[in-house]
Order: structure tokens, then sequence, then C-alpha cells
């Protein structure tokens, strides 16, 4: 992944996050194949998580900005692994995100660049078909009603997640 692309992923995070005025730069951990890891210090203690970008975007003719995959581990905040997806441009509102792990859909919903599990119940049956799965593709609509395709290579992605297990 290139330096532009992790700052832009590091923008993005911290745009998203709810501790941005306290977090630092994040520190790149490792690579594993198509995921890296990362973390940054926020007030609420050390924040990890692992990234990806598409191999693949569609529809070709249209300008995507930077666009990721990556899931967050906040140790102290109960919460396990959170899947986000961040998208170089606004979504549609009230649109949904669907993310298809080897033909099973899973519903993201949508706050103007980035999107979330809509049932957070589902976010370890992701995260497990993620380290199970052979391919990934994200399905989203622009703000101006484009409907976009992006396809993930899943090579690394348990590496990726076993280096941030022990985040603290």
């Amino acid at each position: 992944m290139s330096t532009k692309n992790v700052l832009a992923a590091t923008a993005a995070i911290l745009l998203v996050s709810s501790a941005a005025v306290a977090a630092q730069t994040p520190t790149r951990l490792n690579q594993f194949n198509d995921w890296g890891s990362y973390s940054y210090d926020s007030a609420g203690g050390k924040v990890c998580y692992i990234l990806s970008t598409p191999k693949k975007m569609e529809p070709a003719s249209v300008d995507h900005g930077d666009i990721f995959f990556l899931i967050s581990q906040k140790p102290g905040q109960n919460v396990s692994y959170e899947p986000q997806v961040v998208m170089g441009y606004k979504m549609k509102e009230g649109s949904k995100v669907t993310v298809d792990v080897d033909g099973k859909k899973y519903s993201m919903f949508v706050k103007g660049e980035s999107a979330w599990m809509e049932n957070a119940a589902e976010e370890p049956q992701l995260v497990a078909a993620l380290r199970n799965g052979k391919a990934m593709s994200v399905g989203a609509v622009s703000q101006r009603g484009t409907g976009t395709n992006y396809a993930y290579s899943l090579a690394g992605v348990t590496a990726a997640l076993n280096s941030i297990k022990s985040c603290k």
C-alpha cells in the first residue's frame, strides 16, 4: 500500500473516530499480503486496526477516490472487531452498503463517506467469513446515484487480524 493511501486512510479513520481530537498519527505495525495492521493512541486507549484497498473498482469510468475496508479493535471499549468501509466520496443518504463474502451478504448503514454493520451482532460472523473466505466484494451507491462495486483480496486477513488480537 502506498504512503499516500496510508495517509488517506489515517485521515479517514481519524475523521470518523470520536476520539479524533486526542488521536495521534497511526503507526504501521506490519503488512500481511494485502492487509496492513496499524495502531494509534486515543483518549480511550490504544486503537488497532487492519486495512486493505480494493483490487478492482467498478465502474472504471468514475473517480472513486481512496477506498478502504478496515476492521478495528478498541480494547477497553467492549468492541472486539468492528468492520467499516471508508469511501473516497459521499454515499447516498439512506442507502446501504452490501459486503459479499463468498455469496453471503452483510448490510451496512451509511453515514457520509463511511459505513458500519447494520446489525452489530453480525460483526463476528463477518469477521469469521473473512478469515475463511476466498473473495469479498463491496457494493455502494454514491450521493449522485452511481452504483459502485469493489473487489478485495482476502490474502493475509487472518494473519493481520491475529496480529492485533492482543492490542493494548
